[in-house]
This record gives structure tokens, C-alpha cells and sequence, in this order.
């Protein structure tokens, strides 16, 4: 495996190509039945970690929590994930740990169990952080299982993998609103059985990565002579955080208040609310399985385009529609913003394929970093303003994919 690839003239994005994937592999294309498990591993990981926003009006009410402290859970969980994402990345680009994920999967199980019984707000930061770090653990290695796994096709890979953590995410609400909401909150225990499950699948998929870190050979990394400076390869990594950025931060907005909003401005029940945000974040979850096949198809650089400027009309209208409306819009949104996620994360492996684990955890420890620090932003406005107001305020945010023109053109062989 990692063997040089003989790339064109027009390959400017790539300034180190290595292969993860032998030729034979190609050939034989994708490994199935490993990207559904650990697609599956995605979901089951994603709903745990969902189960945090969907229960927020819950741990309101009981503790008395203004939004800025909600904001802080939702930090407690994300930043724990991103700062440590890019670290697990590093060090498994180093040495794979194969079984790590099984680990990493222990941590979510001894959060959600302290969750359960947390009775002091910081019990409760601490139970979310314990989240956060099996998420972090998780991410990076997993990326680059399902990168092995693809027979080539790196974007239909990771939107197989993104497509079981988006509806995994989708997944919170409606378990929150069937069982935490009626049974409280030491009904979250019960979705431990969940993280034992993932536990037992992520070994699984683990025996088949130990042989695969095996037969790996290290080869010389070999530059395209047309390969692009490191200040263009920086420049278009610092394009594609920004990007990142506008689209987190808003699915954050979203995810982490739109309960709070629907109930405050169209007075609804929280039940009521956590379907619709279960709508919002299952057009998400369709979004991200679209992306990657796009992008592989006509190309990363236009997929990003269009879905997040396509997304601006449709944010700068539902501040101003009504309740059904909303519901409407939000899965326009979620279905044009969320396809991007794969192309971004495909997009950055490519510019740097040879610190694989190290960009995927970057990646995506921004993103969870971008929407703990945005929800605590957020909060923090609406507790000075109103919920009404952040959604004025976070509809321009798409316009940040203007930026896109910045990014260099991915080679053909690469899409």
C-alpha cells in the first residue's frame, strides 16, 4: 500500500500524493461491509452524542440554567472533542492504534452513565467532556478505516461514514422526546446499551484494521513537480476552515436552539420541538450522503460552492416564516449545507495526504470546536437579546462561501 500515484500537470492541489489504497483494492473496489460497519459504528456514536442537545430543556427546567450555561455544556463536550482530535490524528498517523476505538467508545459509555445521575452542573460538564473524548478518539482513526475501505472512491467513502453520524445525530431527538422527556434523566443511562453495542462492533472492525496497519510499507514521499508552495497549500487549508466555519456554526445555531426558538416563538411543546429539529437534522443527515458522491462526480471545489452560498437565501428567509414554513426551509437548509461536509474533509486529506490521521482530526475537531464555542457565543447573545435575534444574525453566515473562489482546482482523477 501507499504507493506514489502518477498524477497530471493539472494536479495542483496535491503536493504529496500517496495512496492509501493498493491497486488491487481499487480494483476489487470498496470493502463493503467495513464502511457499513463503521458507518453503523458512526451512527450509534453520533446519537449518544446527541442525546446532550435533546436534553437541554430538560437539564434547564430541573437546574434552573440560563442559555449561557446550556452554551458551556455544549463547549465542555465539543472542545474536549476538538482539542484533542488533532493530537489522536497526529500520533495515529505515527502508529495506528487499531483498537483504540473500542477505547475510545469506553469513555462515551462512562459519560452517558454519569450524565444519568449528575446531579450538580459540574457533574455535568465533566459527564460531557467524557463524551467529548470518545468522540475524539473516535473521528480521526475512523476516517482513515474508511478511506482503506473505499476502493478509490474516497468521497462516497466518507459519505458513507458521514451519513451514519448525521442521522445518529438526527437520532437524539426522537429518543429524547420517546424516553428522556417522559422518564427523566436517569433514562439516559439506558443508552449505555448503545455504546456497549459500539464497543463490540468497533473491536470487530478493529481485527480487521491490525493486518491492514500491517501490510503497510513505508514508501518515499514523492512531490509532484508542479506540486503547489506550502504558503498556497496553507492558504487553501485556511479557505477551507473559514468555509467550515459558516456551515458549523450555523448547523450549530440550529441544533443546539432551534428547540429553544420554535417553543419561544411559536409556542409549541418540547416534544413538538424535538421533531421538527429531528426533520432539520435528518434533511442534514440525506445532505452529507449526497455530498461525497457529487463531489467525486463533478468535482469537491463546485460541491463546496453550491452548497453553502446555495444555502443563503433560504437562511436569510426563515427568521420571517411561520411555524411550517420554518420546517420547510430548515430541510432545504440542512439538505444544501450539510453536502459539504465530505468535500471540505476529502478536499484537506488530498492537500495533505501524508499527515492523513493529523488533517482529518484538525478537520474535524474544528468543527466540533466551532459549534461548542459558537453555542456558548450564542447563548451568551440570546441571553442579552433574543433567540429571534441570533437566527437574524447567524442568516448571513453562508455568505461566507464566497471564500470559495479562493481554492484551487481538484484534478479530475481526484473527484
Amino acid at each position: 500500500m501507499n504507493k506514489p500515484v502518477v498524477v497530471s500537470e493539472e494536479t495542483l492541489t496535491e503536493p504529496v500524493v500517496v495512496a492509501e489504497v493498493a491497486p488491487a483494492a481499487k480494483a476489487a473496489g470498496p470493502a463493503y461491509i467495513v464502511l457499513a460497519g463503521i458507518s453503523v459504528s458512526h451512527f450509534l456514536n453520533d446519537t449518544m452524542q446527541s442525546l446532550i442537545a435533546s436534553v437541554y430543556p430538560i437539564l434547564k427546567d430541573t437546574y434552573a440554567l440560563d442559555f449561557a450555561q446550556i452554551g458551556m455544556i455544549t463547549l465542555a463536550f465539543q472542545f474536549t472533542a476538538s482539542l484533542l482530535q488533532p493530537v489522536v490524528g497526529h500520533y495515529t498517523d505515527k502508529k495506528a492504534q487499531p483498537y483504540s476505538l473500542a477505547i475510545g467508545m469506553a469513555s462515551t459509555f462512562f459519560g452517558l452513565l454519569l450524565l444519568s445521575v449528575a446531579h450538580q452542573y459540574l457533574i455535568i460538564l465533566v459527564a460531557a467532556a467524557f463524551v467529548g473524548l470518545g468522540s475524539a478518539v473516535f473521528h480521526p482513526e475512523s476516517a482513515r478505516i474508511a478511506r482503506l475501505a473505499s476502493g478509490g472512491r474516497y468521497g462516497f467513502a466518507q459519505s458513507v461514514f458521514q451519513l451514519g453520524g448525521s442521522f445518529g445525530t438526527s437520532m437524539g431527538p426522537v429518543l429524547a422526546a420517546l424516553i428522556v422527556v417522559p422518564f427523566g434523566q436517569g433514562s439516559i443511562a439506558w443508552f449505555s446499551s448503545i455504546a456497549f453495542l459500539a464497543i463490540v462492533i468497533l473491536w470487530r472492525i478493529g481485527r480487521w484494521y491490525a493486518p491492514q496497519i500491517k501490510a503497510k510499507k513505508t514508501v518515499a514521499v514523492q512531490a509532484h513537480p508542479d506540486a503547489p508552495s506550502s504558503r498556497r497549500v496553507t492558504v487553501a487549508l485556511l479557505v477551507l476552515i473559514a468555509l467550515l466555519f459558516s456551515k458549523q456554526l450555523y448547523v450549530s445555531s440550529l441544533s443546539s436552539y432551534y428547540i429553544f426558538y420554535l417553543i419561544d416563538r411559536f409556542g409549541v411543546s418540547t416534544q413538538a420541538a424535538q421533531i421538527y429539529l429531528f426533520i432539520f437534522l435528518a434533511a442534514n443527515a440525506v445532505g452529507a450522503f449526497l455530498g461525497g458522491p457529487l463531489g467525486d462526480r463533478f468535482g469537491r471545489k463546485i460541491v463546496i460552492w453550491i452548497s453553502i452560498l446555495g444555502a443563503l437565501p433560504f437562511t436569510l428567509a426563515l427568521p420571517y416564516a411561520g411555524l411550517y414554513a420554518s420546517a420547510v426551509l430548515s430541510v432545504i437548509i440542512g439538505l444544501i449545507i450539510s453536502s459539504t461536509t465530505s468535500s471540505i474533509i476529502v478536499f484537506a486529506q488530498e492537500l495533505v495526504p501524508h499527515r492523513f490521521g493529523m488533517i482529518s482530526g484538525v478537520f474535524f475537531g474544528v468543527a466540533f470546536g466551532i459549534g461548542g464555542l459558537g453555542a456558548a457565543v450564542l447563548g451568551k447573545l440570546a441571553d442579552h437579546t433574543s433567540i429571534a435575534f441570533v437566527y437574524q444574525v447567524c442568516a448571513y453566515l453562508p455568505a461566507i462561501g464566497l471564500l470559495a473562489v479562493f481554492l484551487p482546482k481538484l484534478p479530475r482523477h481526484a473527484r
